[in-house]
């Protein structure tokens, strides 16, 4: 039988439908008729063509494909991938790449889209409005949102274009795209969605914690604070800081339940070590308020389940810890602020309770307390007015705010000729009206008196005649040739500038920053400032009159001027304006140096020192002896320095007199026997110093201290209406600075845990005018100085914050070890039969012993602690209520 021929093998190649590198040249051959290609063949090869076209942005493929007649009959304009991503969102995914395209890119999506491409959305809800916002250009965007893209698509999960661009905040680059999603979304009707009220509370968030990290980095420069004490504000809440929660009207917050949830059992042995490790060892951190709430919970077990020993020891041996823990370390700022906070949260917690506060009361408990908080506040004040004498001189008595205007000014005691040395500059002519003040001056401050310079201008007549020497003296200094200092010719323009009154308010900002951000009760703020306001104001007062280089006019305004920055920073940090009351007798001898010179005349002498209420004869005496004459500059007449002479003498009898007063009442008082708080006593010491004129005081002036203190938490009363304690009339020719006013608490505990609040802004159109303040000044009583209205002290009340306690705070008391039984189950790491007796009657007849807390309040007896301030304490044996078993509420807190 015959075989029949083989089939030929075709060896030619298939054809490439999917090449790497597409090219016009290719597909028009592939495309054409002779190519040998099936219709599918060409829809598969220009499928593929056009993908890769569109990924690649080869605007001149795609405009091929979609203009060449052969193969715009299978272009396929819906096609997608396997994720449903269209062709213009597939071209827009090349923004991403290569950016030297990204025109011819943006040129094939408009193409697409004249063209009809599909523009629907992907399997994940993304239209290509959705991928241009995050990859192209704005101009792209804009051209989508005006062919048919809607920016008001979602997402399968909910996100609009805006919202992914947005987010929590805006993505780099993209702000113009945001902006022209968000004009064209809000053209529609849209006012904001739950995204964008996301971002912008973001956004606030963010700025705030930026704000914070810039004030917190400032302070800690200007103070020497350690980074570590702010480690704490990471886990506080954005409530923490900015809600102002009232005060909780529950009573069972301020005395809890009478059960073991709310108390710490200890044992007094244990005590040293509890003190070691919750005071002395225990580092300072912002707003944590660890060690208050712990002592408390240990006293609450003391005062409801003890003898009143335990509770005797535990206060004193704190209150002794607390005082040498910040005696030792009177240099750290953080520290003194951390215990006066906290010191002030234990009285507060102490005093609210009611089941505890009578006990308290009759050991004398609050009075210890009060004791420490007053040491930690006067440590702060000694730490500001240390860093405050640093600054004095250079800030306040030797900066010329206008060098200009007082270089050239001449006295009577230099020698000319040694002028020569310096160099001279030309200084232009001004008119002969220009009153010495400022070129700026500043705004007038509602809650101050005028600086001397300015009031002294617009007051009255005759005290412009006493101004006028002194004006022809500048002026004339101008229109002469006025001298350079040597040395600043040799001036290094790379140093730092010279201090000025500005360096002195950062650092009280930086300070008064730092407690009001440490949660420090706002009238204890408030009567810090006062006494440091005092201080600074008896140093500078005393410095002008010892120091014969300050008794001058020229160096009276200069000074005036400078103080006017401390009662602008008083007006700026919300104090009460009340506080510069202090400044009243400094303003007097400023004052009295600028015009005794101008005195001519006895009836003039007379009225001017009326005027003077807070200076006494002595001191106007000294001012008058050492004064600098500058040249051709007036003299005050023979007739008034007799008169001044012989007022002396009569006040220096009167202030013998006064002496013997004084010295009597003090042997009067040391006799007494002394009753009540430490706040009771204050105002008795107030009410001694109340009046200057005499040291016997009113009935009214002992309570008032105390009343001005409550209307400070008064929501609707003016903070203008608190007044300082008056310090003790000067009966010699310096001031006292080492005075020291005394601390008041409010009368209600409750406020005890008050906090600084946000300061009220001022409106400047209720600003009172330099005139208005200039011509009330002269009806004023008081101090001398006019209070505009203003608002009352903002303080918040968040009772409940201070009051939070976690599983940590057992490591204090208990160690690490013990308090992690607390958190979780651990195995036993001792043998019952070894702790415990196995003769005793309440093991056999309770084999699984739990706590049964009697919650009856123990009688407190009579009977004296064995323990006195700085002595170890013997009540150490002082047994409890058998109703529990000591051994087992003990245990945990054992020494491990």
């Amino acid at each position: 039988m015959q075989s029949s021929p083989a089939q030929p093998i075709d060896l030619s190649p298939e054809p490439d439908l999917h090449p790497l590198y597409p090219t016009i040249l290719q597909i028009s051959q592939q495309l054409s008729s002779h190519s040998g290609l099936s219709p599918p063949q060409k829809v598969e090869l220009v499928s593929h063509c056009l993908t890769r076209a569109c990924a690649f942005g080869d605007i001149s493929i795609v405009q091929y494909l979609l203009t060449d007649p052969q193969a715009q009959s299978v272009v396929d304009l819906g096609l997608r991938d396997e994720d449903s991503v269209g062709l213009i969102s597939l071209a827009i995914h090349g923004f991403i790449g290569d950016a030297d395209r990204d025109v011819e890119r943006e040129e094939c999506v408009r193409l697409l889209v004249a063209q009809g491409a599909d523009m629907v959305a992907d399997k994940a809800g993304w239209t290509p409005l959705h991928y241009a916002a995050v990859m192209a250009p704005p101009t792209l965007v804009s051209y989508l949102m005006t062919h048919g893209c809607d920016p008001f698509a979602v997402t399968a999960r909910g996100l609009t274009p805006l919202d992914i661009v947005t987010a929590h905040s805006v993505l780099p680059g993209k702000e113009d795209v945001a902006l022209l999603l968000e004009e064209s979304m809000r053209s529609q009707g849209w006012t904001g969605g739950r995204m964008e009220e996301r971002r912008r509370l973001f956004e606030q968030r963010s700025k705030r914690t930026r704000r914070k990290k810039e004030i917190r980095e400032h302070v800690g420069n200007a103070l020497g604070v350690s980074p570590d004490w702010w480690r704490r504000d990471a886990d506080l809440s954005e409530s923490d800081d900015d809600s102002d929660e009232e005060e909780d009207v529950d009573e069972n917050v301020y005395t809890p339940h009478p059960d073991y949830s709310s108390m710490l059992v200890f044992s007094p042995p244990f005590l040293s070590q509890i003190f070691e490790s919750l005071i002395t060892n225990y580092k300072p951190t912002f707003k944590d308020a660890t060690p208050a709430n712990t002592l408390y919970m240990l006293a609450r077990f003391a005062a409801l389940t003890c003898d009143h020993t335990w509770l005797e020891d535990l206060i004193i041996g704190a209150t002794d810890a607390i005082e040498e823990t910040f005696f030792s370390r009177a240099e750290d700022l953080s520290c003194l602020v951390f215990w006066l906070y906290n010191t002030t949260v234990w009285l507060h917690l102490l005093e609210c309770d009611t089941s505890i506060s009578e006990a308290c009361e009759m050991l004398g408990s609050f009075e210890i307390i009060e004791e420490v908080i007053n040491s930690v506040f006067v440590f702060i004040i000694r730490y500001a007015e240390r860093r405050i004498d640093e600054l004095l001189d250079s800030t306040i008595l030797t900066y010329t705010p206008m060098p200009s205007e007082f270089e050239a000014v001449q006295f009577e005691s230099e020698w000319s000729f040694l002028r020569p040395f310096s160099a001279k500059k030309k200084q232009p002519l001004t008119p002969p009206t220009r009153s010495l003040t400022p070129a700026t001056p500043p705004s007038p401050s509602p809650h101050r008196s005028l600086s001397p310079a300015v009031s002294q201008l617009t007051i009255s007549s005759s005290t412009s005649r006493g101004f006028s020497s002194l004006r022809q003296t500048v002026n004339r200094a101008r229109g002469q040739t006025a001298t350079t200092p040597l040395s600043s010719l040799f001036h290094d323009p790379t140093s730092p500038p010279p201090p000025s009154p500005l360096d002195l308010t950062s650092f009280l900002t930086s300070l008064h920053t730092l407690l009001e951000l440490s949660d420090i009760n706002p009238v204890i703020i408030t009567q810090l400032w006062s006494q440091v306001m005092y201080w600074t104001s008896c140093e500078i007062f005393n410095r002008v009159i010892t120091r014969k280089k300050y008794i001058c006019r020229s160096r009276a305004v200069q000074i005036s001027m400078n103080l006017t920055a401390l009662e602008e920073w008083i007006e700026e940090m919300g104090i009460p304006p009340g506080i510069q009351s202090h400044f009243a007798a400094l303003r007097d001898l400023l004052n009295w140096l600028q015009c005794l010179s101008s005195i001519t005349e006895f009836p003039e002498l007379v009225a001017r020192i009326q005027t003077m209420k807070h200076i006494n004869p002595l001191q106007m005496r000294r001012a008058v002896r050492d004064y600098k004459y500058e040249v051709n500059e007036g003299r005050m007449t023979e007739e008034c320095i007799q008169y001044l002479t012989q007022l002396q003498k009569d006040w220096e009898r009167h202030r013998v007199k006064l002496g013997v007063e004084a010295l009597r009442k003090e042997i009067v008082e040391r006799d007494k026997e002394r009753e009540g708080s430490v706040s009771s006593l204050i105002n008795d010491a107030a009410s001694v110093s109340g009046d200057t004129t005499s040291i016997a005081p009113s009935s009214m002036e002992a309570i008032s201290p105390q009343q001005s203190i409550d209307t400070l938490f008064d929501r609707m009363a003016d903070i203008s209406l608190w007044e300082p304690v008056r310090p003790p009339q000067a009966l010699g020719e310096l001031m006292d600075s080492r005075y020291m006013m005394p601390l008041l608490f409010p009368s209600d505990p409750r406020l005890l845990s008050a906090l600084p609040g946000k300061k009220a802004m001022v409106d400047d159109r209720k600003r009172v005018s330099m005139q208005t303040l200039s011509s009330s000044s002269d009806t004023s009583s008081g101090h001398g100085h006019v209070h505009a209205p203003s608002a009352p002290l903002p303080w918040i009340s968040r009772n409940r914050k201070i009051r939070k306690v976690n599983v940590g705070t057992l490591q204090w008391v208990d160690g690490i070890r013990s308090a992690s039984r607390w958190g979780r189950p651990v195995a036993p790491d001792y043998e019952p039969e070894d702790e415990a007796d196995p003769s005793s009657p309440e093991d056999v007849n309770d084999p699984d012993p739990t706590i049964n807390m009697n919650t009856h309040v123990t009688h407190l007896t009579r009977k004296p602690s064995g323990r006195a301030k700085a002595r170890p304490g013997a009540g150490e044996t002082t047994p409890i209520d058998g109703s529990f078993d000591l051994h087992h509420t003990t245990n945990s807190h054992r020494n491990e």
